[in-house]
């Protein structure tokens, strides 16, 4: 093979730790974001400081300051954290005591570090940089600014935040800015950034005419246009073949439910922040917590599907569906687009299940889901076990089921040989949680499928089968998202396809584009043709040049285009050009119409 066949070096991909991933990275962070709050009071001496923790890609600041911050004012902070970095000054730890620390902090004038002190457990520590500057901290920190290359540090955005997260307090700036060991490592995040930007499913969906938000219908609460109702239908018309075919019943349930509900399933005393307030008739009714709730969950109300008879064995594995939109009250300041909203659609089902059924049911609901991930071309995924935290108060159930849920889940991924790790503390209130980790093509991990066991709901509301030998028993019961909510998926789906949605879910799969306006009746009859073989197309009807309508149906990323000219006409045939493949000239339509149909059935590009 001559040099110039050679195949094309592709550049070796650069890793970016997260800063929990990296123990080196911590260090870097933490001390940077200590050299910055040094380098803001050295330019700003009238700002006090409050925390600056490392997150997991860089850190914040969080400043009470008179000036409002600028971006001129970011570059001007750079400069000086770089002079303070080229000091080389020691990063020392002090231990103190309480009453020393109190005294130091008053002397700065820091009413915010007096509160945080009030917090901190003993030991108290504090970190100096050299004799300049210090602050209350545990650490962990590289022992000299020496340490730290100001060619892989950058301050990226200044952002509101109130003090300890309280809207009723002080509103501070909160600088941020990321640090890693390398000028490479910083190239690459700068790059990862910008491609979330081109990404970014608020910015596409707007562009694509998917979906929007109204401040007067409120924040959190999408409303789905005729093109993003379609992708969401092609969706949910897709895991309900694919449900029907494994046996699961289609029920329906209501919007809101009496409180009651929710205080037997136990949400309403361990999920009641999450929830929307208590819809009461009276004063009377609101104080005795009488009245209606609108649902954060669906099962609920589908145990009361299953509890309306005495279930016999025979009847068993009962598999309960529905797309159930449910609402979660979640704070202003964490809403996020499609990917953290207040009302949202759970692919739910609950599958009511007999001890001896547990682990094959469990078996088929994975299979499901890795069935529904492989159409979906989400293929980078981890397993999550989501157990429960054996310190915390705020599980429910008897430690015997918990035990008994948990190696259900174990038993499913060493059957199966998945890759998986434990989290402990994830678990839902009422039973743990084997969790799909996605990770995108930006390296970001959303958290989609789920399925869990569960032991207490059907001990809480007291569900039953007949078994075989003539007694009542206890069924299991299984809850399971494959999706876990439509409005998070699409926004997940929209960035990971750049918007370029595969042939079978594009809301608009083919776009027609006449030369001229004599060539619309062939357009028109061949769409009405197209559209009686189930396949979504529409004729471009404006007066724009070739040229443009090209451009229009391009910038749409439609998935196939045609462009229809005499000889098309004089043919009965479609000049094809697709995303997928590029130009494939004239093709008759009965074969475009196979085709199309052939790759819409099987996931396929054309």
């Amino acid at each position: 093979m001559s040099a110039e066949q050679q195949p094309e070096q592709q550049p070796e991909k650069i890793h970016l730790p997260k800063t929990s991933e990296s123990e080196q990275l911590k260090k870097i962070r933490h001390t940077t974001s200590h050299v910055m709050a040094m380098a803001v009071q050295k330019l700003f001496p009238d700002a006090q400081v409050t925390i600056g923790p490392w997150i997991e890609s860089g850190f914040y600041y969080d400043f009470d300051s008179p000036t409002p911050f600028t971006d001129k004012d970011l570059k001007a902070i750079k400069k000086e954290m770089v002079k303070i970095i080229k000091k080389k000054l020691p990063v020392e730890r002090e231990e103190v005591s309480r009453e020393e620390a109190k005294k130091r902090i008053k002397a700065l004038g820091e009413p915010y570090k007096l509160e945080i002190l009030e917090d901190l457990e003993d030991p108290i520590t504090l970190y100096h940089l050299g004799d300049q500057w210090w602050d209350l901290c545990a650490g962990p920190h590289v022992e000299s600014t020496a340490d730290l290359n100001p060619k892989a540090i950058a301050l990226e955005s200044v952002a509101g935040a109130y003090w300890r997260g309280d809207e009723t307090k002080a509103q501070l700036q909160r600088i941020y800015g990321t640090a890693w060991e390398t000028p490479e490592q910083l190239a690459e995040h700068k790059r990862r950034k910008e491609e979330a930007l081109r990404r970014d499913h608020r910015k596409l969906g707007k562009e694509l005419g998917l979906f929007l938000f109204s401040d007067l219908v409120g924040p959190g609460l999408p409303l789905w246009t005729p093109k993003g109702t379609l992708l969401r239908s092609q969706l949910e018309d897709f895991l309900k073949q694919e449900q029907i075919q494994r046996g699961y019943l289609g029920v329906t349930t209501p919007h809101i439910a009496r409180v009651d509900l929710f205080k037997t399933s136990g949400h309403w005393q361990k999920y009641q922040e999450d929830m929307f307030p208590l819809m009461s008739e009276n004063d009377a009714d609101r104080s005795s917590e009488q009245g209606f709730v609108m649902k954060p969950m669906n099962c609920p109300f589908h145990i009361q599907i299953y509890k309306s008879e005495l279930r016999s064995y025979r009847d068993l594995p009962m598999r309960l569906a529905e797309f159930g939109t449910v609402y979660r009250y979640e704070q202003s300041g964490e809403l996020g687009g499609l990917t953290r909203v207040r009302g949202f659609t759970v692919d739910d089902s609950h599958l009511f299940v007999t001890p001896d059924q547990l682990d094959d049911e469990f078996l088929k609901v994975v299979d499901l889901i890795l069935s529904v991930f492989e159409k979906l071309q989400l293929k980078n995924f981890k397993a999550r076990l989501s157990f429960r935290d054996p310190d915390s108060d705020k599980y429910i159930g008897s430690d015997e089921a918990w035990e008994k849920s948990q190696n259900a889940i174990r038993r499913a991924v060493e059957t199966l040989g998945m890759e998986h790790f434990e989290g402990i503390g994830e678990a839902a209130f009422y039973g743990p949680k084997l969790d799909f980790i996605f990770q995108d093509v930006l390296d970001r991990e959303w958290q989609l499928g789920t399925v869990q066991v569960d032991y207490n709901l059907p001990e809480r509301f007291d569900l039953e089968f007949m078994g075989e030998d003539g007694n009542r028993q206890r069924p299991i019961m299984i809850h399971r998202a494959p999706f876990g909510s439509l409005e998070r998926l699409i926004g997940i789906l929209i960035e990971e396809y750049a918007g370029v949605f595969p042939l079978w879910l594009a809301p608009e799969q083919v776009r027609l584009l006449t030369v001229n306006d004599d060539h619309m009746p062939f357009a028109q009859a061949v769409a009405t043709d197209l559209q009686a073989a189930g396949i979504r197309v529409s004729v471009d009807q404006s007066g724009d040049r070739l040229g443009k309508k090209i451009r229009n149906a391009e910038k749409a990323k439609i998935p196939v285009m045609s462009v229809i000219g005499d000889k098309e006409v004089e043919a009965h045939s479609l000049n094809i050009r697709t995303r997928a493949s590029g130009e494939l000239g004239a093709i008759p339509v009965d074969e475009v119409k196979q085709k199309l149909g052939d790759a819409i059935s099987t996931f396929s590009a054309f």
